[in-house]
């Protein structure tokens, strides 16, 4: 009895010798004051040729940490390796995306609490369910505070395999949380743009980024050497992208061609995630030029100014001016002045009073630029509107200025205050008004770089510059004002008057059609459904006020005025429908022939890397100087086999409805408006930017001196001939 009695007692000592069972499929643990490490397994029993995850546990003490793959300024990351059987593999550690830990003026990329480093395991494919997988691991890790310890341990599972896996739910949690810790692949477009010295930036382009889905963000760089990890990486988010200032290290020789790592996003929530990408590198586009100084500014917004009365844009309102001129011809000196410096007078109000709505835009923060409003599809069909109502009071449908107040009161717009004052101070001024909204879809020369300057300004300059843009439209008008004997040039008054007025009525239905046309391209068949809708109720309304203007009757009249009113107001109703309409734009998509690519930062980005020489094209349907250079000079037959010869990749940038990446692109070669063309050379180099009016000489040397050519088309020769 004693005997037996001794025996218990030895195996009860014994038991309670041994260490505790391990929990799940866990080794048996390596302990130090700093850390503890085990191996851990996700499956209870494991499955012939099917892979598995081990794991190296690690659970530190308050205030140590290890270390990612690129440890960062200091330290070194852990490593692991495996005794397998034969038949065996594995794969490499799956990280999860580290933390930023700053150490005075270090930072380290690594790990703190507790961390899994998983790994995939594939078994032999002929294991014998019954049988076991015996698993050796030899790890070594850094731990550190305000010293760093090198630890190492010696760790082994024996894995019993069954004809199918079984997890292990004492595991589960912890597998799961690596993998949910795991960087995936960034849904976004992403490059690398370097600058002056060692400044770059991270650029990302696509859906779901935005200043609400976007509080904070890192870039931890895989290559160690290949960023300053410490420098403080600036966030600037907008729809639909951000920007990630980086720092190159100190020692790197020369950019990357490819920058891989991992993206931590802190969203508004507080929530983290961790997104892998590989961003190619490529020199960041040429500096805007110089600022101009103010005196060269005015100088040229006066020259641009003045030009603007050659371009299409302004020519429906200039046949209205000279219908004013006929009138004129033989008036009083008193007469020519009025209508010269009304007219004047209403150009420059224009423009002051746009420069200052651009100058609010921008102070909202808003990115607007010249011809802001007719990225708008609610103004472009106004427009159309408001010249096909001028055009039908030109041909005799009405004329205003003999129906009732009720729709006195209802002419608001300057071309039916121009109307109905014709003659007068504040008729002549409408008209000015009426020419410069017509003319923000046209950028004449010399005008895009004063405009430019003038928005990166201060106020008072900027406002100067655009007073003198509205002095070189008006120019013709106050020499006239200055010199009205001018005047007497003209041909008498008489019937071929009414001719001329009816027959200039055609130019303003041609500029309505023109607009339907980019309202088009805007809101797509649903815009023109809603735009001939209600050019129809305006056409409705001129009949109706012109049968009211010649009723006999009270009663007649007022009728015919609530009609016109009526029908005025049901085209307006229609507006706030456009700016909801779903963009159709087909300024940016290639046209039959022509081989262009929509625009993008990213695709620039790949084209340059490959090496080929880029032509942009950045445009927008309503602006009339794009669409004449595309037909004059683009789509000529020279410029297309040049372009073919020499492998040139050709991209729209379309503006039509005021898209903000454009807008930025516009602004990055100091340009507020359309068009704009750039040709960036093979090989890499800035872009050169071609004049704003093109002919087909002027593409085609340039693609010349770019040293752009190939046998089928020698550029050079075709550019010589057309000089």
């Amino acid at each position: 009895m004693r005997r037996r009695l001794a025996v218990a007692l030895a195996l009860l000592l014994a038991l309670a010798a041994a260490p505790p069972p391990a929990a799940g499929r866990e080794s048996a643990p390596v302990a130090s004051p700093r850390a503890t490490a085990t191996l851990v397994a996700e499956t209870e029993a494991i499955a012939p040729g099917e892979p598995f995850r081990l794991g190296l546990r690690l659970r530190l003490a308050p205030g140590w940490h290890t270390y990612w793959k690129n440890a960062g300024d200091a330290g070194a990351p852990p490593e692991i390796a495996l005794a397998l059987p034969t038949g065996a593999a594995a794969g490499p550690i799956e990280w999860p995306a580290p933390q930023r830990i700053p150490y005075g003026p270090l930072v380290n990329f690594g790990y703190q609490g507790e961390v899994l480093l998983p790994l995939r395991v594939t078994p032999p494919a002929g294991l014998a369910p019954g049988a076991s997988l015996p698993v050796e691991a030899e790890a070594t890790w850094l731990v550190c505070e305000h010293v760093c310890i090198p630890e190492s341990g010696r760790f082994r599972l024996d894995l019993p395999v069954a004809a199918a896996a079984r997890p292990d739910p004492a595991l589960a949690a912890l597998f799961a949380a690596a993998e949910a810790a795991r960087p995936r692949p960034a849904p976004w477009a992403a490059r690398v743009e370097t600058g002056s010295g060692r400044a770059a930036r991270l650029l990302l382009d696509g859906h779901g980024l935005s200043p609400a889905t976007v509080r904070e963000a890192f870039f931890f760089p895989e290559a160690p050497g290949a960023l300053d990890h410490a420098a403080p990486q600036r966030l600037a988010v907008r729809e639909g992208g951000l920007a990630l200032a980086l720092t190159r290290a100190e020692s790197a020789d020369a950019p990357p061609g490819t920058l891989s790592g991992v993206l931590a996003i802190t969203d508004g929530g507080g929530r983290r995630a961790a997104f892998a990408l590989a961003a190619p590198v490529a020199a960041a586009p040429a500096a805007p030029p110089p600022a101009l100084a103010l005196w060269q500014a005015l100088g040229l917004a006066l020259l641009g100014g003045l030009l603007l009365n050659l371009m299409p844009c302004v020519f429906p309102v200039l046949a209205m001016k000279t219908l004013g001129l006929a009138r004129l011809a033989g008036a009083a000196r008193g007469a020519v002045r009025r209508e010269a410096l009304g007219y004047a007078l209403g150009v420059v109000a224009a423009f002051a009073a746009l420069g200052g709505v651009l100058l609010a835009l921008r102070a909202a923060g808003a990115a607007a630029g010249w011809g802001f409003q007719f990225t708008a599809p609610a103004f472009v069909a106004a427009m159309a509107w408001l010249m096909l109502a001028v055009g039908l009071n030109l041909a005799g449908v009405f004329a205003l200025g003999h129906g009732g107040t009720a729709v006195a009161a209802a002419a608001g717009t300057a071309g039916e205050v121009a109307a109905r004052h014709r003659g007068t101070l504040l008729g002549s001024a409408a008209t000015g008004v009426l020419a410069v909204l017509l003319a923000t879809p046209c950028t004449a020369p010399f005008m895009a770089a004063a405009v430019g300057a003038a928005l990166a300004m201060a106020p008072t300059a900027t406002l100067a510059v655009f007073l003198a843009l509205g002095l070189g439209l008006a120019a013709p008008s106050v020499v006239l004002a200055a010199a009205p004997a001018l005047a007497r040039a003209l041909p008498r008054p008489g019937p071929w008057m009414e001719r001329l007025r009816q027959g200039l009525a055609f130019p303003m239905f041609g500029a309505a059609a023109w607009l339907v046309w980019v309202l088009a391209q805007q809101a797509g068949p649903d815009g023109v459904l809603a735009a001939l809708a209600g050019g129809v109720l305006v056409g409705f309304a001129a009949w109706a006020l012109g049968a009211a203007q010649r009723a006999g009757g009270t009663r007649g009249r007022r009728l015919g005025a609530g009609l016109a009113l009526a029908a005025a107001l049901g085209a307006a109703a229609l507006l706030p429908g456009l700016g909801t309409a779903p963009a159709a734009s087909a300024a940016a998509q290639p046209a039959e022939g022509d081989g262009a690519e929509p625009w993008s930062e990213t695709r620039l980005a790949a084209l340059r890397a490959e090496g080929r020489p880029v032509f942009v094209n950045v445009t927008a349907a309503w602006c009339i100087s794009c669409q004449v250079n595309e037909r004059v000079a683009l789509r000529a037959a020279a410029v297309r086999a040049a372009f073919a010869a020499g492998r040139v990749a050709c991209l729209k940038a379309d503006w039509t409805r005021g898209d903000p990446a454009v807008g930025a692109l516009l602004r990055a070669h100091g340009r507020e408006g359309v068009p704009l063309y750039l040709l960036y050379p093979a090989g890499g180099g800035a872009p050169e930017a071609l004049p704003q009016l093109l002919t087909e000489g002027i593409v085609l040397r340039a693609l010349a001196a770019a040293g752009i050519a190939g046998p089928e088309a020698p550029v050079a020769e075709a550019a010589a001939r057309r000089r």
